[in-house]
């Protein structure tokens, strides 16, 4: 069965699939001696797939996913050129795995390394929303201002506006204070350019969840196998809906009565009551004329005339009688 050459490469470990796209164009993948392009698909059983020059001998590996406290002071990516410690020095066995959810050198706090490319692709977009919380120490306790700038999105300095977030304070700490802090995105070194620009300096950074999974009282430079009942809490929070559902949802959020029909159901037709009919048929009188009303015409100008002047007689006469 043939399939995306990115979604292939990211199954035998060589990244998430943006990283194997990256691959592709570069040049560094083949299908059968021609230089694979960005779209490009391939049947793993069937054709020959190179990276790099080297065959790929494709068997369908077994998943692996790890949770890790990452330490201050560790890189979270990959780099032989990059003297300093990382991550992948920390897990044994983990040449086949990549990280999903990166912290800067300098954050602390849960990471997930994993050789699941889809669900990492998933966990890692930004149209799942998943959450992202964090223990924040900051230099300077908060004013209400700096909280409410925060947790309605704060302009950067390359222009862009964060998205909105939760944040309140834990406790307070000698001349700063803890926040807790709760966001759905997470562009590169984000927390930390927020802090520089409202005037709150981060002290220290810890990521404490990912959607559902929790850091727990895994100690710093700790790792474990995450359970099933982890991954599967993980796969459902990426899961996706359909188009019905996720407008149901949003009724529901909003207190609406909706129905929504379901695939194949036939809609309802509606039938006009006796009050529709009745203002339906004098509608149809009036775009026919029937009943023209238009005061700028002197011809019914004068029919209103006589009509009013033959109702005052009719009056007069029954008082007379």
């Amino acid at each position: 069965m043939e399939e995306r050459l990115q979604k292939i490469l990211s199954r035998c470990g060589f990244g998430s699939r943006r990283a194997c796209e990256e691959l592709i164009i570069m040049g560094r993948v083949s299908v059968n001696g021609e230089t694979a392009e960005l779209g490009s698909k391939a049947d793993p059983g069937k054709d020959t797939i190179r990276v790099d020059g080297a065959v790929l001998q494709y068997t369908e590996p077994e998943k692996v996913y790890i949770m890790l406290n990452k330490p201050r002071f560790v890189l979270s990516d990959r780099d032989s050129s990059d003297p300093r410690r990382s991550v992948f020095s920390i897990v044994e066995n983990s040449d086949g795995l990549f990280v999903v959810g990166r912290l800067d050198f300098e954050s602390e706090g849960l990471i997930l390394l994993t050789n699941d490319g889809e669900l990492a692709n998933k966990l890692s977009h930004p149209r799942y929303g998943k959450e992202k919380e964090y223990q924040v120490l900051v230099a300077k306790r908060p004013d209400d201002k700096q909280l409410k700038a925060w947790r309605h999105g704060v302009i950067l300095e390359d222009g862009e506006k964060t998205g909105p977030a939760h944040v309140q304070v834990s406790s307070l700490s000698g001349k700063g204070a803890w926040l807790r802090v709760v966001m759905t995105e997470g562009r590169k070194r984000q927390i930390r350019e927020i802090g520089k620009t409202i005037g709150l300096p981060i002290v220290r950074l810890i990521r404490v969840r990912i959607g559902t999974l929790e850091l727990g009282d895994l100690k710093s430079g700790e790792y474990k196998q995450l359970n099933e009942n982890q991954v599967k809490s993980l796969r459902a929070l990426v899961s996706g809906k359909s188009r019905a559902e996720k407008q149901a949802a949003a009724y529901a959020k909003l207190g609406k009565q909706e129905k929504f029909r379901k695939p194949g159901e036939q809609k309802k037709t509606y039938k006009p009551g006796r009050t529709d009919r009745k203002n339906t048929e004098k509608d149809t009188e009036y775009s026919n004329g029937k009943r023209n009303t238009d005061r700028s015409s002197a011809s019914n100008y004068k029919t209103r005339k006589t009509d009013r002047e033959d109702r005052k007689k009719v009056i007069t006469k029954k008082k007379v009688m």
